[in-house]
């Protein structure tokens, strides 16, 4: 089983990862690859910096790129993968006949929110710099750009993440029950 997530920055991503990974999954990220490429040369890993070099490599290895050096890293073992925001991530990961992409969503006051309950390190500070963010992130503007919204459009299943991190979890536990 390979599950990948997709969708907005505070959406409960990373939740569904934890849960997953209790379950026995491994957890991976595409954001993985390019943290190693900005490690590589010694970059700090800023939100900025994640950004611009998921470009860079995107411009370079193609649209799939980050999600095609999972794939390598995986070798068929079960996994869930977080933030896929291509569409040609999707593409890539579905050379696997097992994969499933999960939309997370969640309304823009519910993830300001817990954005700013979270305080993670690159996190925007105002709710100004917040909003500048989703738009640039929605539509891409070349190829090697963000695409959260074509990515959503690709969705197997949305999960609608506005409610309580335990009704989430009930939700998980009744998803995974039809998965298996």
């Amino acid at each position: 089983m390979l599950i990948g997530l997709t969708g907005r920055n505070a959406s409960g991503k990373s939740t569904i990862v934890n849960w997953f990974s209790n379950k026995g999954l491994k957890t991976s990220s595409c954001s993985d690859s390019i943290r190693a490429w900005l490690a590589g040369q010694n970059i700090e890993p800023t939100r900025d910096a994640l950004i611009e070099g998921g470009r860079e490599l995107r411009r370079k290895g193609g649209a799939g790129v980050l999600a095609e050096m999972l794939l390598e890293i995986l070798d068929g073992k079960d996994a869930v993968v977080d933030s896929i925001r291509t569409p040609g991530e999707v593409e890539a990961l579905r050379k696997r006949d097992d994969f499933i992409l999960i939309e997370v969503r969640a309304n823009t006051e519910t993830r300001w929110e817990r954005l700013q309950s979270r305080a993670r390190p690159g996190d925007p500070l105002d709710r100004e710099t917040f909003i500048e963010q989703e738009n640039a992130e929605a539509v891409a503007k070349d190829a090697a750009g963000q695409a959260l919204n074509a990515t959503a459009e690709l969705a197997d299943l949305v999960i609608l993440n506005d409610g309580t991190e335990q009704e989430l979890l009930s939700d998980l536990e009744e998803l995974y029950m039809k998965l298996r």
